[in-house]
């Protein structure tokens, strides 16, 4: 639950069986990409830049659509937590930024892919993003080798210098992903 949808059930009665959702992923401050008093959605925003990074930069919208169905999240039926998906996705998201939602040119038949938008890019790394992912997974990072390379090479070029990076030790990259409550706006 945390993980996509940035929330965390804590016991607040045992005698009674009361419980209580908690906001935990919050990536951007006040800012992120929820609604003013709704849910978080940064959660949920990992989860799909993490789809768009696994499948080269750019995800076939029937992919993503795909994907987020084994989450219980489907096009055309309002969910819980993010209400109509179509919507806060190729509009919401797209409008904030955070993706870029277009047709693929001389697709036949038509079709759309999304890729990370301009203020993904700011607010966001692939290795924060892999992260997620090695944990959604529940596995280490360098079980992606190919996207852990990916992710290094961002962060050298985020760096501006070649080699100057910060990478992971591979003993941090092999060691199982723990729990995280994420609030850094660069996550």
């Amino acid at each position: 639950m945390e993980l996509v949808f940035g929330l965390e059930m804590m016991e607040v009665d045992c005698s009674r069986n009361i419980y209580a959702l908690i906001k935990k992923l919050n990536l951007r401050g006040d800012e992120g990409p929820s609604e003013e008093g709704g849910l978080p959605k940064s959660g949920f925003l990992m989860v799909l830049l993490g789809i768009i990074f696994m499948k080269g930069n750019h995800a076939p919208g029937e992919e993503v659509w795909e994907f987020l169905s084994v989450l219980g999240v489907y096009t055309g039926r309002k969910h819980w937590i993010f209400g109509e998906p179509r919507k806060l996705i190729t509009k919401d998201l797209v409008q904030k930024k955070y993706l870029k939602y277009h047709q693929v040119p001389n697709g036949d038949p038509l079709h759309y892919d999304f890729l990370w938008g301009p203020r993904a890019y700011v607010d966001f790394n692939k290795m924060k993003v892999l992260e997620v992912l090695a944990k959604f997974h529940d596995t280490v990072l360098t079980s992606f080798p190919d996207l852990y390379n990916k992710a290094l090479r961002d962060q050298v070029e985020r760096a501006g210098l070649r080699g100057t990076a910060r990478a992971p030790t591979m003993a941090e990259a092999s060691a199982p992903s723990r729990a995280k409550s994420y609030s850094s706006s660069h996550i």
